[in-house]
């Protein structure tokens, strides 16, 4: 099993669902950086399940630093955050265990761990992981601030409602990115937020769920962040995003939409304005894998919650016997809301690996011929 992911800074990930604790280790971060605890718990608060739009299953998310952090700076060495697993009620999985769930990994994870797997909650595989990733991407978040770099995501669509798209307009978006990054239910009409919030609702009430498309802005990166082909902004960003549990599409820009479009409407025109920017940004700040400076803006689709209160066809994999299966449980009528918040977290790590590949090659230029 591989759990680490990074070049520069890396993080590697560990703890099961149903366990004593979760946990998340980051290595590489430089040092003397001072740590906002009151930012990493703001963000942890905007991952938390409330009222009936989310899993009953509440959990205080305190942060613990075991180690790389001093006095509240970060000290260069490697920082291991804890966080307790306190509510949970294993019960819940053992009447089913063998029972496939339809859309979760039950049946990958007997296949490459042989049934040696932890299985209550989705073990490893839960979405409760993403809370070491919220408190570990607070921190990136943290220092690419610093740098001027600020990333924010809103709900675009969740079913067949849709919310305001962010602006094209520099300044109006880095107003937007500020609203979102302000709500704990990230949209921009709050007439919407409403409706959405209705719906959710009323899909928990049917024992169904429901899935969406989040967006995702970037603003401050430089010019120059990336690398062709294989250590593309794209790849490593669609690296880690993919690995959020729910996430089924990434794309960049106008993503899909370009298969529809030529290539006179596609291409973004350069123009000096101070300094060399597009006109328009169709490719969403980048070309050729790296950044250009203008905004990232990225798409993320979340698949409904598969864990749903319907009767469904299944099989028993110790028995070989087909089943019908109605799960019990805590779980979330939708995702989305929450899974925002872990969509930053995973772009802010990868920036800001990317980042200080930059930094290493800086001093060098100008050095040589």
């Amino acid at each position: 099993m591989k759990n680490n992911f990074g070049t520069n800074i890396s993080w590697t990930l560990f703890g099961e669902s149903h366990g004593p604790a979760i946990g998340i280790t980051l290595d590489g971060l430089p040092a003397g950086f001072k740590v906002d605890m009151e930012q990493i718990k703001s963000d942890m608060d905007k991952r938390k399940a409330t009222g009936k739009i989310s899993t009953q299953r509440h959990e205080a998310d305190e942060v613990h630093i075991l180690s790389g952090m001093y006095n509240g700076y970060t000290t260069g060495t490697a920082l291991t955050i804890l966080i307790e697993n306190q509510n949970t009620k294993s019960k819940d999985y053992s009447a089913f265990h063998g029972r496939l769930r339809p859309g979760h990994a039950d049946f990958t994870a007997f296949e490459k761990y042989n049934g040696y797997q932890d299985y209550r909650g989705g073990g490893h595989f839960s979405g409760r992981l993403t809370a070491c990733i919220v408190a570990a991407g607070s921190i990136c978040r943290q220092i690419l601030k610093s740098q001027g770099i600020v990333i924010g995501s809103h709900i675009e669509s969740l079913y067949t409602l849709s919310d305001i798209p962010f602006s094209k307009d520099y300044t109006v978006l880095e107003k937007q990115i500020q609203e979102v990054n302000d709500k704990n239910f990230a949209v921009l009409d709050n007439q919407v937020k409403n409706q959405m919030i209705q719906e959710i609702e009323k899909a928990a009430a049917e024992g169904d769920s429901l899935g969406g498309v989040l967006e995702t802005a970037v603003i401050g990166l430089p010019a120059g962040l990336g690398e062709p082909f294989f250590d593309s902004v794209e790849s490593i960003l669609s690296h880690l995003i993919f690995s959020v549990p729910a996430v089924k599409g990434v794309s960049f820009g106008e993503g899909f939409r370009f298969a529809k479009l030529k290539g006179s409407q596609a291409n973004d025109a350069f123009r000096f304005n101070d300094k060399i920017e597009t006109k328009t940004n169709n490719n969403a700040g980048i070309n050729g894998g790296i950044t250009n400076g203008m905004p990232i803006l990225i798409h993320t689709c979340i698949k409904p919650t598969p864990s749903i209160f319907k009767t469904q066809e299944s099989v028993d994999y110790l028995s070989k016997e087909n089943v019908d299966l109605k799960i019990q449980g805590r779980h979330d009528p939708c995702i989305l809301h929450r899974a925002r918040i872990v969509v930053d977290s995973v772009v802010a790590f990868g920036l800001l690996d990317l980042y200080m590949s930059r930094l290493a090659i800086k001093p060098l230029q100008g050095d040589f011929e």
